[in-house]
């Protein structure tokens, strides 16, 4: 056994017990075990570690704890977890809101609140996506390379802390997805969209998309509107920026 030093920063105490948050404790730590071990064991999963030092010195989650060290573990800065294209994400049943949100922004976002833990967990596998979740047991499973717990509780915030994480705002492409389908919408010739919308719709838009998969038929309604409004308001950002 190697006994360590652990002390957690900012958000990531939240996981600790309350006797542990804002202060350091002792840790004693299996044999030959890894920073990213360590601190999973202690409740953190380890795709919510940000910077981390060992002694004061930079180091990886693939560190080994050796007796007598000092390990502080920060959490991720905003735009910390930024990746080099727009990530594709895949939510979990508690996460409907937020996935609808993303979608409204252009973000490819898998969603069924019948997944199990095990089709969550193969397909960010199968098509590397980012999993959301408030299930830190789901992010501790060693085959999640990228996750992001979601410590929000209403969809609005967790829109905020998700875009801030992955630094989303450049990358925003609103409306362009099917909010039910997840599907890329395409221009639909406003003599086909007629058919499928009401009269008066039809008679006051020009311009109408659809979505290839259900068929539905979009516009820049009353709801649209409300929309712009609703994603302005939670991101703090001017709604002409939409």
């Amino acid at each position: 056994m190697a006994t360590a030093t652990f002390r957690f920063h900012g958000e990531l105490a939240e996981f600790l017990a309350r006797e542990r948050r804002g202060v350091a404790f002792d840790q004693a730590c299996a044999r030959a075990a890894t920073v990213k071990h360590a601190i999973e064991s202690l409740g953190v999963p380890h795709t919510e570690a940000g910077r981390l030092t060992v002694n004061g010195q930079p180091a990886t989650l693939a560190r080994i704890v050796r007796d007598g060290d000092a390990i502080e573990v920060f959490p991720h800065e905003p735009g910390g977890a930024a990746m080099e294209i727009a990530p594709d994400f895949v939510a979990d049943a508690h996460l409907g809101g937020l996935a609808r949100m993303l979608r409204m922004l252009g973000f490819d976002t898998l969603y069924d609140n019948a997944f199990a833990d095990r089709e969550i967990l193969d397909l960010a596998a199968r098509e590397r996506r980012v999993i959301l979740t408030r299930d830190r047991e789901l992010l501790k499973c060693r085959e999640v390379m990228r996750g992001c717990f979601v410590h929000a509780r209403k969809p609005e915030a967790q829109l905020k802390e998700v875009v801030a994480r992955y630094r989303l705002e450049r990358r925003m492409r609103p409306f362009t997805l099917c909010l039910h389908c997840n599907l890329r919408l395409e221009a639909v010739e406003r003599s086909i969209a007629k058919e499928r919308v009401p009269e008066r719709i039809a008679l006051r838009y020009a311009e109408f998309m659809r979505c290839r998969g259900c068929e539905r038929i979009y516009w820049q309604g009353s709801h649209w509107e409300r929309m712009r409004e609703m994603l302005g308001a939670s991101l703090a950002i001017r709604i002409s920026a939409l």
